[in-house]
């Protein structure tokens, strides 16, 4: 797959947040939000707030990472929603211009990913899924672009699912999983091995694991189509119905994949 191009992420996330932000407008404070049923509606206000906060600072102090101090919460809805176009006004103001290549501090634990660019892609990608929530909790929806969704199937797969810390090991298996998006025409295969290590708190980790690779020349043992790209984004962030895809293949092999991919994203 082809990513966008950071011109394009950067009019995502605005437009994305525009779409939060008008979901979130006129919702009461109070109401749940069905894929964080421990958050209100402000709650989610405030985290998409402070994420951009902070991401802002990041830019504006790069290479080195922003301090962890967090703003103060304002008490009313109004003052959440002023808090959030101040946060989404400085950062989009401290990505204008800048080329993807620049470094920068990322959680990331590829030091490739340590970029500007990848806080351009991973922004747009938070911005469309905590819109979808906004608008799941005011009973709403909207289109979301196909090429978008596309890119943050691979990005869900490989940055959320995929990576690898620097004190785990993964261990490759000859099985490969496809996974088809119809109406966009693309493609993003995985494949399935072994992640194992001992993290920083001395807990080890012995467990079935995914990357995404190019594709192997080969048949995959199974493909999981979708009809559309948003379906498989928002299913992959929990965020939509899984039983509208087309399955082929050794369905062991599906059953891995979805064991994998419906662990909580951390």
């Amino acid at each position: 797959m082809t990513r966008l191009e950071h011109e394009s992420y950067l009019a995502h996330i605005g437009s994305e947040s525009r779409l939060f932000r008008e979901a979130l407008t006129d919702v009461d404070p109070a109401a749940r939000v069905p894929a964080c049923p421990d958050w209100t509606a402000d709650d989610l206000l405030w985290h998409l707030g402070t994420v951009q906060d902070w991401w802002a600072r990041v830019v504006e102090g790069r290479p080195e990472q922003a301090s962890e101090d967090e703003p103060e919460r304002p008490g009313s809805h109004a003052g959440l929603l002023d808090f959030f176009d101040v946060s989404h006004a400085r950062m989009m103001a401290a990505l204008e211009g800048l080329k993807p290549s620049e470094p920068a501090w990322t959680w990331s634990s590829d030091p490739a990913d340590h970029t500007v660019g990848f806080i351009y892609r991973r922004q747009a990608h938070e911005a469309l899924i905590h819109r979808v929530d906004a608008e799941q909790a005011a009973g709403r929806s909207s289109d979301i672009d196909a090429q978008l969704a596309a890119d943050g199937v691979e990005e869900c797969l490989d940055v959320m699912y995929g990576g690898c810390p620097p004190w785990g090991s993964w261990s490759p298996l000859p099985h490969y999983v496809r996974f088809d998006m119809s109406d966009v025409d693309q493609s993003v295969w995985v494949q399935l091995g072994r992640f194992s290590g001992t993290d920083p708190d001395g807990v080890p980790h012995e467990e079935e694991d995914l990357h995404v690779v190019p594709d192997p020349g080969q048949e995959p043992d199974a493909v999981i189509e979708a009809a559309s790209a948003a379906a498989l984004d928002l299913r992959l962030w929990k965020r939509g119905p899984g039983d509208d895809f087309h399955l082929a293949g050794d369905r062991s092999m599906v059953a891995r994949v979805r064991a994998i991919t419906h662990a909580p994203i951390n």
